[in-house]
């Protein structure tokens, strides 16, 4: 029996076969630029863990992007206004820019969720994101931040801030931000429970609205980010 090259050689199909095997190896290589959004007054080392994981399952350097965005010391001056936005309006932008399928994942962490979420909406890149991962997000607000306009008299706890139902959180809440949509959370999150309540309007404020499935940790605000990078990497492929 003769074989399937020599079949090809003689009938003439055998660049046009070779074109198909080259696309399919070229598109199973093909994943979605992953952009990670610290929180407030992180760092983008604050994603090693993660970063780590996504270097093993195959993602390249280049396809990892890390903003860092907003004050270092001062974790009561930052808010979702001004320059805060830029460094990850401009990582989203590039991801999206330079994907070779099209599309991006993002993971955001504490106030990074929301910071991320709004970039997002901005944009006005929705479908161009596939996975969106909350991680120990104030989806809903804070507590500790007050309620709109009773607020704590921050910035991070203004109107452009997480208090409950700051106007920021209002005009966010509900919006599609991606094709899938995933948050992580604690019942031991020193920020997102520090007055000892969790939830706002009974739901737990690190969820987020429409989302596909929400995943619980027994680790504190900081170790949600650390310790739950295999879930995270998980839910974006």
């Amino acid at each position: 029996m003769k074989s399937l090259f020599s079949v090809c050689i003689r009938t003439g199909y055998l660049i046009p076969m070779l074109s198909v095997l080259y696309i399919a190896s070229a598109q199973a290589g093909c994943v979605d630029n992953v952009v990670l959004v610290h929180g407030n007054t992180g760092s983008p080392s604050d994603w090693d863990n993660t970063y780590s994981e996504l270097r093993s399952r195959g993602y390249s350097e280049s396809e990892i992007y890390r903003p860092s965005w907003g004050s270092k010391t001062c974790a009561a001056c930052n808010d979702h206004s001004g320059s805060e936005e830029t460094p990850v309006r401009d990582a989203i932008s590039s991801a999206i820019a330079d994907s070779c399928t099209g599309k991006i994942d993002v993971i955001g962490h504490s106030m990074g969720v929301t910071l991320a979420a709004q970039q997002i909406i901005k944009l006005g890149v929705q479908d161009q994101v596939d996975a969106f991962v909350g991680v120990a997000g104030a989806y809903r607000g804070l507590w500790s931040c007050g309620t709109y306009p009773f607020n704590v008299y921050t910035s991070t706890c203004g109107s452009n801030g997480l208090s409950v139902s700051s106007p920021f959180l209002d005009w966010l809440y509900g919006k599609p931000i991606a094709g899938r949509v995933y948050s992580i959370k604690s019942w031991s999150d020193q920020i997102v429970c520090a007055t000892g309540f969790c939830t706002v309007g009974g739901v737990h404020s690190s969820q987020i609205a429409g989302e596909d499935a929400t995943y619980t940790y027994a680790y504190g605000h900081f170790g949600l980010q650390t310790y739950t990078y295999d879930r995270q990497v998980s839910l974006i492929q």
